[in-house]
């Protein structure tokens, strides 16, 4: 009984983990989906999320930033895509790979520069503090409280994409871009639209996990890995396979931390190399075109 104690609240500090992994990874999936652009500056967003967690807390409260600061990253990545994401939509996607790369090495360094090496200590704030008790079961209050967030966030994100005119655009410009041209839609506009959305759900990420990790300037590169796992497993252009993917992450790294710790990192790993072995494509991995 108490083995399986132990596994359930493991289980549920994976999850926890995985969720994270989720909102970035859901961001990722959608960039390279509609823009053909491998964001390798996503996990900057995350950590300038975490930044303006501490710049905003003082004046708003944990709260506030967890509403304005994904807000801020917004807008600046739609300054991004405007002026640079957007000139390699149709350009070789090494060449985008190499400038998101670039973007995250000036975005950490210019985080070291303002805020210094040194980590950043964060604390949970106090309402959120404590366990909750159900049965044999311990649970973390704020982890708890944070996967209901997520869970709000992608049904939002799932809300967007599938019940709304904006969504079908979406949806269409990533099976087939040609036709939505030939019937004189933009998919400019569209595309700017997701990466505000999906850098924000970055930096919403980047705040949840401040007061659990602390911030740093690498901490974007240490996440991003971890996202991009969960992006190959689900498959590219699947809502579904990232949200899938995620969860699996979770359940097996929760539960390798209590059987062999030291495999738990690498235990991902070792699962996306499985799953691309079986199924090249991720787990509901669809066919895509990219965006012209």
């Amino acid at each position: 009984m108490l083995l399986f104690t132990l596994a359930v609240e493991q289980v549920v500090n994976g999850l926890f983990l995985g969720a994270i992994y989720l909102l970035i990874a859901l961001g990722l999936s959608l960039i390279f989906s509609l823009g053909g652009i491998v964001n390798l500056a996503h996990g900057a967003f995350y950590a300038i999320g975490a930044y303006l967690t501490i710049v905003l807390s003082p004046a708003l409260g944990f709260g506030g930033s967890l509403v304005v600061a994904p807000v801020v990253v917004a807008v600046i990545g739609l300054a991004a895509e405007r002026f640079l994401f957007r000139r390699f939509y149709r350009a070789d996607p090494i060449l985008s790979l190499l400038l998101t790369f670039g973007l995250a090495m000036v975005a950490e360094q210019a985080l070291r520069m303002i805020f210094g090496a040194p980590p950043l200590p964060y604390a949970i704030p106090q309402a959120l503090r404590g366990q909750i008790f159900v049965g044999d079961f311990v649970l973390s209050r704020y982890r708890l409280t944070i996967l209901a967030a997520v869970v709000v966030a992608v049904a939002c994100v799932w809300f967007l994409l599938q019940r709304t005119t904006f969504g079908r655009v979406v949806r269409a410009g990533v099976q087939n871009p040609d036709m939505v041209a030939a019937l004189g839609i933009s998919l400019k506009p569209y595309m700017a639209t997701v990466v505000g959305l999906s850098v924000g759900l970055a930096a919403l990420a980047g705040v949840m996990l401040a007061p659990i990790s602390g911030v740093h300037p690498a901490m974007g590169a240490e996440v991003l890995t971890g996202a991009f796992v969960v992006v190959v497993i689900g498959g590219l252009g699947s809502f579904w396979g990232v949200v899938l993917a995620a969860l699996i992450v979770g359940v097996v790294r929760g539960l390798m931390v209590l059987v062999y710790p030291g495999f738990a990192e690498a235990a991902i790993y070792a699962l996306m190399a499985v799953i691309l072995l079986v199924r090249p494509r991720g787990l509901l991995g669809e066919r895509i075109l990219r965006f012209e």
